[in-house]
């Protein structure tokens, strides 16, 4: 019984999914029980240590293993692995992908493993070059952490190989627990290890965290028919391998880019009051749930898609299908964003507001929380439209476009920290934001033969006007409860405010849109009805355009 039950759950994470709406649900669906285990995490460590010293050191040892895992491992996969990868699936030619598979698995062990060594030889130098402005104590607790956290990379590095197999197979169900089970080690790391060992235990939480994330991938990965079969004294003679090489190196510098930004972010909280850069980290974990559920979810969904249409130079199919998904986001993203930006106080005190995290620490988060949030639209349209390019086999771009959006982040928090503190961080950081989206949208409308503005734009104005109306309407109802409750001083009473101002909110923008027609919600209507009460006669779309999806 028990094997049966077990052979079940195999083929199920095994299974592919057909549609792109399916796959997004998928990943969305994973995505908030992820997040929400992500707060649950945030408020114990924010509870257990408030936004002091300990935290500080903490987010600021992530920096360094997080380098070594973006420029080596996100830059192969994204932008180069998977575009190589999903031709061979196309060509039929599986054999030679997962050839490809076993050849980038050992090039990334190889050359990670020799950085992660290097990494924690030198943690103390680069600790004290990172965040000069934390003390001693600091310095040495940050070093020690950086050193634990530098074995996750080679686990995470294997578990993203793994995740874009079977992305390009749409087996989306193991790549969605991954980041789960992620957290519940860290959870575990914070709730056991760090009263037994001390901080530390935060450290190896993020380790074995990060080793389940990859253990949980492997199963699906099998059922795909994968065996590692590296020729290791071929590796570098593999033309695929070498196209993807020459492909990630634009994009490796391009999040090199990125993690200059955040070595930024911690260089000049270093130099604030103790407590800025767990403030910044911890708001800006609270504003990035609607990015992973939604930008990111798909932008991973729709990425083998358009690589395909690329692939065919189905340029009108590539058009429509990436405007689809940027309304889509956005259906979600812009409402959330103002709702967010509204109930901002209400949010830091229900996620965080626990033991040490005191009403000063509630206060500084909340309001670089407000302004992180005013760039969630276009944080949310970077990862689809950078997918784009990389769709395109142009990872340049981008990294161009980075560059220059880093520049100027990078340029304005000197400008803005003697003024606004923290809050400057998050100010510099929007706007980097919104400039990288700008640019992005304008050299891509260039390399699109078929892109319409008028097809792209108007839709997603009456998207808009209907997030911003029932933004006025949630803003209303939050003044009429705070009104009618004298005293909002217990958790309940917030979090009843809170849920209340969402649902007002929330129902008021599903009615603007029906108001205003929106094909996104009658997308979203259909398939409610084809996937989740089973209605087949709501399947037609699904049914004639496959690779579109049913949503």
């Amino acid at each position: 019984m028990m094997h049966r039950s077990l052979k079940k759950i195999s083929v199920w994470m095994s299974s592919p999914s057909k549609t792109v709406g399916g796959a997004a649900l998928l990943i969305a669906f994973a995505g908030l029980a992820s997040r929400l285990l992500g707060f649950f995490r945030d408020r114990i460590l924010a509870s257990e240590f408030g936004a002091g010293d300990i935290l500080d050191s903490y987010y600021a040892a992530f920096r360094v293993p997080d380098l070594l895992y973006s420029l080596i491992v996100l830059g192969a996969l994204s932008a180069a692995f998977i575009p190589v990868f999903t031709t061979f699936l196309v060509e039929e030619k599986k054999e030679d992908a997962f050839k490809l598979t076993s050849h980038i698995l050992y090039l990334l062990l190889v050359f990670l493993g020799g950085l992660s060594l290097l990494g924690i030889m030198f943690a103390g130098t680069i600790t004290h070059l990172l965040v000069p402005g934390f003390s001693p104590e600091k310095i040495t607790l940050t070093t020690s952490l950086t050193r634990v956290m530098l074995l996750s990379p080679l686990f995470l590095s294997v578990s993203a190989i793994f995740g874009g197999v079977l992305v390009s197979f749409k087996q989306f169900v193991a790549y969605s627990l991954a980041p789960i089970v992620y957290n519940i080690g860290i959870i575990c790391g914070a709730l056991f290890l760090a009263p037994w060992i001390g901080p530390l235990g935060l450290a190896w939480g993020v380790v074995v965290g990060s080793f389940f994330h990859m253990l949980i991938q492997y199963p699906s990965l099998r059922k795909t028919g994968f065996h590692f079969s590296a020729d290791i004294k071929h590796v570098l003679a593999d033309a695929s391998v070498r196209q993807v090489i020459r492909l990630m190196i634009p994009r490796t510098l391009g999040l090199a880019v990125s993690q200059v930004s955040l070595f930024a972010v911690a260089f000049f909280a270093s130099l604030l009051s103790a407590g800025s850069l767990a403030v910044f980290t911890l708001a800006n974990n609270i504003q990035s749930v609607p990015l992973g559920l939604f930008g990111i979810a798909f932008s991973v969904a729709i990425f083998p898609a358009i690589s395909s249409l690329a692939a065919k130079k189905k340029d009108n199919d590539f058009f429509e299908i990436l405007a689809e998904t940027s309304r889509r986001i956005l259906f979600f993203v812009l409402p959330l964003s103002l709702f967010m930006i509204i109930f901002r106080a209400q949010l830091v005190r229900v996620i965080l507001g626990a033991g040490s995290f005191d009403w000063e620490d509630t206060i500084l988060t909340f309001e670089v929380l407000k302004f992180l949030s005013i760039s969630l639209f276009a944080q949310s349209l970077i990862p689809l439209f950078a997918r784009a390019f990389f769709a395109l086999q142009d990872t340049k771009s981008p990294f161009y476009i980075a560059l220059f959006s880093t520049a100027l982040q990078i340029a304005l928090i000197p400008l803005l920290l003697p003024i606004y503190g923290v809050q400057g961080l998050a100010i510099a950081f929007s706007a980097s934001s919104i400039c990288n989206l700008l640019l992005l949208y304008w050299l891509l409308r260039k390399r699109v033969s078929s892109w319409n503005d008028h097809i792209f734009f108007f839709p997603l104005m009456k998207i808009f006007f209907a997030a911003f109306g029932a933004s006025m309407i949630a803003q209303v109802s939050k003044y009429v409860f705070a009104l009618t409750i004298s005293e909002l001083d217990t958790f309940w009473k917030v979090l009843f405010q809170l849920s209340t101002g969402f649902l007002i909110g929330g129902v008021a923008f599903l009615v603007i849109c029906h108001y205003f027609d929106v094909d996104e919600l009658k997308m979203v209507k259909r398939f409610i009805l084809c996937k989740i009460l089973r209605r087949p006669e709501t399947a037609t779309l699904a049914e004639d355009h496959p690779e579109r999806g049913d949503w």
